[in-house]
């Protein structure tokens, strides 16, 4: 069995274990973490921290977590929603004014929470995605795809500038800034959107699938997905210090599974952590309201979305390009997060569910 570190519950034994023998199948390296109540009942990572395995896995190493970016730059929206500074029923315009043309006029804020806002695809280059000024402009001048809340479709890249900016008009920072001092500093977690330089010697560079090279780019998993649209991001993207630096927040986000987890225990915990409260608990609930429910047309697929988090049955979360995954249940008080520098193709990896579903082990043997 590989060898991990870090502490767990006897309860939750069966995670640990499912993480070591995802680390012997071939996986480089990896993080879990299991918080009830917001505390830790599982923290736990092993592996090695680069491809050519040298370099072990530490605890305070992170990693690009992709797509699960998407839950933190939700919950800064949520927060804003919560204290009265964002009505998400409100014109995105109303908020940035220069938004509003070119058939934009009806996009709600909740439209770009929800992927339903029609302005899916990034048409740019990659470099732009590395200066928010040339982004925001971009999806100014864009057009929707469809009847804004009509239809849903990924906004795999896209989503986190539009939500950003209207964060920025609100508050005058940037979503990056926002973050660090209203969620990760208040709660003392180590994650990322915009990440300096001193950290860098921490971070997991992200490793493509077997049998693929640094040119692997992004895919959508349904089988019903149309060709992409616009520029795809490559594993070399991710991994350049241009985009660590860049404020991407839909996919660029540096954490650890103790990171991801603690932040979005908030959400599991009905608003508060560790006598720190970042919202109230219909905040929280808020983010659980269907916006959509059907085919998504970009990643041809059913999806449930909800206002910044997909929507599974009773949970709710998302997971990122490569495997990384956080899923959060308010009935338990759970949330369950996996990061990996490790890709697989998405159509052969399950590792997040099975990980998840270790976790709901433990949780059974908890007393009522």
């Amino acid at each position: 069995m590989a060898d991990l570190q870090g502490s767990y519950d006897d309860l939750f034994t069966a995670v640990p274990s499912a993480l070591s023998a995802l680390l012997d199948e071939g996986d480089a390296g990896a993080s879990v973490a299991v918080f009830v109540d917001g505390e830790p009942v599982v923290d736990v990572w092993g592996g090695f921290a680069d491809a050519g395995r040298t370099t072990p896995w530490q605890r305070d190493t992170i990693t690009n977590v992709w797509s699960v970016t998407k839950t933190m730059t939700a919950l800064c929206a949520l927060i804003l929603a919560d204290r009265g500074e964002l009505d998400l029923d409100a014109p995105v315009g109303h908020y940035w004014p220069e938004f509003a043309r070119a058939g934009k006029e009806k996009v709600l804020v909740r439209h770009l929470l929800a992927h339903t806002a029609g302005l899916p695809d990034w048409d740019g280059p990659i470099e732009e995605l590395y200066d928010w000024p040339s982004a925001t402009a971009r999806l100014e001048a864009q057009t929707p795809r469809w009847e804004p809340g009509s239809a849903a479709g990924y906004h795999s890249l896209t989503q986190g500038f539009l939500v950003g900016e209207v964060v920025r008009r609100i508050t005058g920072r940037s979503l990056g800034e926002f973050f660090a001092g209203e969620v990760a500093g208040p709660l003392g977690a180590d994650f990322h959107i915009g990440l300096p330089a001193e950290h860098d010697h921490r971070v997991a560079l992200t490793i493509p699938p077997a049998s693929q090279g640094e040119d692997y780019a992004a895919s959508a998993p349904g089988d019903k997905a149309p060709p992409a649209a616009g520029a795809r991001v490559r594993v070399r993207d991710g991994n350049s210090v241009a985009w660590r630096r860049a404020e991407i927040p839909a996919a660029s986000g540096f954490g650890n599974a103790r990171s991801v987890g603690l932040v979005q225990s908030v959400m599991a915990c009905g608003g508060a952590v560790r006598d720190t409260r970042l919202l109230s608990r219909s905040g929280c609930d808020r983010a659980r309201e269907e916006q959509f429910s059907g085919e998504d047309r970009s990643l041809g697929m059913p999806v449930r979305w909800g206002l910044g988090y997909g929507l599974f049955g009773n949970t709710y979360g998302w997971g990122g390009w490569g495997g990384s995954l956080v899923v959060i249940d308010p009935e338990s008080r759970m949330t369950v997060a996996y990061v990996t520098n490790q890709m697989r193709e998405p159509a052969d990896d399950n590792r997040g569910m099975e990980l998840v579903m270790a976790a709901y082990d433990g949780l059974q043997g908890l007393p009522a």
